[in-house]
């Protein structure tokens, strides 16, 4: 099945060059900036030494499944630990170890071969094969490593730079460069997704002190309640996610509070000024971010939410044309009654926006990857459907403007439309310049029907079927960018809109231009601790829980997450080897690691050899016996 997103290199995935334009996506202090871990030289090194040997391991092209299946004869045991060993920089005596930049080089080597794809078309399913198999050595290494602590804060978390045009480039980890390049391989590893855990609970928390590092939170022991009733919990992802829930099903009852109690005389109540308030704090909130990111953080989901509040903009601003007028005057009542259809307008955009902040949960999320891959998609069918309307309205404009005299140009645009839609009209056609008009038509419709929706419904076919096939990394990944987002926060003070007003007006205008850091600072945890206090009530108390867990699990010496499952709960009691069944059990067991046909390849050739051994035997004895 051909890959149009990939043929035109319009695929989302490949867009590394958004990483150098965009901030990173963990927090960084803006009088900190952050240096690599390890010399970009250094490391660009192990890159190298990465991409010659993917390029010797894989010298020709390969089936992908031999690359990805379990126990592949391709990337083997061996190219595992070869790969894992990049960092040891020879010479170095044994003290130069960039062992943790391993992770971090590979997926600089995948984006790499993803780059020489697209530069040389000919050998672009090698180049794939190879980026491929960055990958499978990526996620084998990061299963493989016994030491949960080192992997996550310095092989997943640290960050590092490479030389590129004789220029470092802006430091980052494997954490967000897998989420840049959608490594979904990668993302799916139980190590990257422990650290995603991790960071969305709040257990891994920027150091204050070195903003390069991230430590565990210090408090995830203590039992005591009002040690966990901090305002700066507010910066882990899963509380502000549930904030931003809350928040969203309450912008959602004010706006069905409001067009369901109109007010003939075009008067704001309480309900409506929420709504608008709201408005404004989202508004805001896009608006700080674009400022911050640039044309780059311009995605699906940020148009839509731009279009619903400039909807919602024109709707308050025809209010306030409408209260301009006399109370029983026709200009008023005109303008109050556009306010409201604008407002009953954006109504579908208020319950599709829901599902963006829904999208932690699986169902949602996956949903959400098909729509947005659909829509990707779909601009090659818009395209074509461009070139095809352009053509066609210039030939009927040209037949109808033949007296000189342009009469149908409504009537033209209505009619194509209409086909577009699938409810062509032919009869309306037998009086417009016969009998070509009507013969252009049929063909007009024809393409439109048959051919341009068709190859709409084939995309989206083609990306449903990508997407539900590996639905489980496209949910992880998708949930691993959602985390990143939160984790990404460059202001130390989380306000989420609308509450940023309270942050623009009441703090940063008035106070932050004059007043000192420290007392600043006090003064934002204050409002923040008033502000989130009913929510820090709640988590304050699912810390306290959580603090007892991981005390429990410590002491039975588990990882900080482990949850007891009913299979587990008995399973201290069971004896397999004093009973004998793991024997029986081993016995029984097929060898699932090698193929069997070589099994029976290797059986026959070890009965050969003792063939072989018993007829050199004889000889000999017959030989002996002769003699």
């Amino acid at each position: 099945m051909v890959r149009w997103g990939r043929l035109f290199a319009w695929d989302e995935r490949d867009r590394h060059h958004l990483h150098d334009e965009i901030q990173a996506l963990l927090p960084s202090h803006r009088d900190q900036p952050v240096p690599s871990a390890i010399e970009a030289k250094q490391v660009t090194m192990v890159a190298l030494r990465l991409k010659y040997q993917v390029e010797t391991v894989i010298p020709c092209e390969l089936p992908p499944e031999r690359i990805t299946q379990p126990h592949s004869n391709v990337i083997t045991p061996a190219v595992i630990q070869t790969a894992r060993s990049a960092g040891k920089v020879a010479g170095g005596g044994g003290s130069d170890d960039h062992g943790a930049c391993v992770i971090y080089c590979l997926l600089i080597v995948k984006h790499w071969f993803k780059k020489q794809a697209q530069l040389e078309l000919w050998d672009a399913d090698l180049h794939d094969v190879r980026a491929t198999a960055c990958e499978v050595l990526a996620k084998a290494i990061i299963e493989e490593e016994e030491d949960l602590q080192y992997l996550m804060q310095e092989v997943m978390l640290k960050r590092y730079s490479i030389v590129v045009d004789g220029q470092d480039t802006k430091p980052a980890n494997a954490i967000e460069k897998a989420v840049d390049l959608h490594a979904v391989r990668v993302i799916g590893s139980s190590g990257y997704q422990k650290c995603i855990s991790h960071l969305w609970r709040g257990w891994l928390v920027q150091d204050d002190d070195d903003p390069s590092r991230f430590v565990d939170y210090k408090l995830k022991t203590d039992t005591n309640y009002w040690h966990h009733f901090d305002p700066d919990r507010m910066r882990v992802p899963r509380y502000q996610n549930a904030v931003q829930v809350i928040i969203s099903l309450v912008y959602l009852g004010l706006y069905t509070g409001a067009i369901n109690t109109i007010n003939p005389t075009g008067d704001l109540d309480v309900v409506e000024g929420l709504l608008y308030i709201f408005t404004l704090g989202f508004i805001c909130d896009e608006a700080a971010k674009f400022y911050k990111v640039g044309r780059f953080y311009l995605g699906f989901w940020n148009v839509f939410n731009s279009t619903l509040y400039a909807l919602l903009t024109v709707s308050f601003a025809t209010r306030m044309v409408a209260l301009a007028n006399a109370v029983d005057s026709s200009e008023r009542l005109k303008y109050n009654t556009l306010s409201y259809n604008f407002l009953a307008f954006s109504a579908p955009m208020f319950w599709a926006r829901l599902m963006l902040y829904l999208d932690s949960f699986r169902f949602f999320g996956a949903m959400l990857v098909v729509l947005k891959v659909m829509m990707r998609e779909s601009l090659i069918f818009f395209a074509l459907l461009i070139v095809v309307l352009a053509g066609f309205l210039q030939a009927f404009v040209g037949m109808d403007q033949v007296d000189n005299n342009l009469t149908a140009v409504g009537f033209i645009a209505k009619e194509m439309l209409n086909a577009i839609m699938g409810s062509p009209e032919f009869d309306v056609w037998d009086r417009f310049a016969p009998p070509f008009g009507l013969i252009l038509y049929y063909i007009y419709t024809f393409i439109i029907t048959v051919i341009l929706l068709n190859i709409l419904i084939a995309l989206y076919n083609s990306a449903y079927e990508d997407i539900t096939e590996n639905a489980i990394d496209e949910y992880l990944a998708l949930f691993s960018q959602k985390t990143m987002q939160f984790v990404r926060a460059p202001d130390e003070n989380v306000f989420i809109a609308p509450f940023n007003l309270i942050e623009i007006f009441c703090l940063s205008l008035p106070f932050e231009w004059w007043m000192s850091r420290a007392k600043y600072e006090r003064l934002n945890d204050a409002v923040m601790g008033t502000i989130y206090s009913p929510l820090l009530l709640v988590t304050a108390w699912m810390e306290t829980r959580s603090a007892r867990q991981v005390r429990w699990n410590r002491s039975r010496n588990e990882s900080d997450d482990d949850t007891v499952e009913e299979w587990e709960q008995l399973e201290g009691e069971v004896d397999f080897e004093g009973s004998g069944w793991s024997k029986r059990v081993g016995e029984s067991a097929p060898n699932v690691v090698t193929d069997g046909t070589l099994l029976e390849v290797q059986k026959l050739r070890e009965e050969m050899k003792e063939l072989k051994e018993l007829i050199l035997k004889g000889g000999h004895a017959n030989g002996g016996g002769t003699s």
